[in-house]
């Protein structure tokens, strides 16, 4: 009988029998996010900088944009705090405002550099996994004017959004072959 080819083979992944609740969320973050993080950084310089795809992002930019995600969605989302660039992975401040606003890192700004920042934030989100129970909702300020999502439904979203760009990275990473 052969190996079952629909269940991940990653070693990485979180064990599939470890309990439900913030310690999961954490442990599938900190996977997505070192998995991400590991594959920006085997590339060459130069491909870490280089676009594939038609939108134009690099992945360097790509690596930009999760650092920034996952602190608007935790620490200025959640918590309520003031975070001094929210939107620092675009070019614009503010890109819901502008159409042709794209991702954008400074050139002197390394791949080393952004992950040592998400690894980071990364901490900061087990501390705050750690410290609020599940249902609790986001501080009003921040990100959220009014009706803040619970910390759940954050982990969820921000799980996603890891997942979609870590897709993005895959297709990129083969055609860097």
């Amino acid at each position: 009988m052969s190996e079952d080819q629909r269940v991940s083979t990653d070693t990485h992944e979180p064990s599939k029998t470890g309990r439900p609740g913030a310690e999961r969320w954490a442990a599938y973050l900190d996977w997505l996010r070192e998995d991400l993080i590991g594959g920006v950084l085997s590339l060459p310089p130069e491909e870490q900088r280089r676009s594939r795809v038609p939108s134009g992002w690099s992945p360097v930019e790509l690596l930009s944009h999760v650092l920034h995600m996952e602190q608007r969605w935790f620490v200025w989302g959640f918590l309520g705090e003031e975070v001094a660039e929210p939107w620092g992975d675009w070019d614009v401040p503010d890109p819901s405002a502008s159409p042709d606003a794209r991702w954008a890192v400074d050139d002197r700004v390394t791949a080393e550099e952004l992950a040592a920042r998400l690894r980071a934030i990364g901490a900061r989100t087990r501390s705050v996994l750690r410290e609020h129970p599940l249902d609790a909702r986001g501080q009003p300020g921040g990100r959220f004017a009014d009706n803040p999502p619970t910390l759940d439904w954050i982990c969820f979203h921000v799980l996603a959004e890891y997942a979609r760009h870590a897709g993005h990275y895959d297709i990129v990473a083969e055609l860097s072959r």
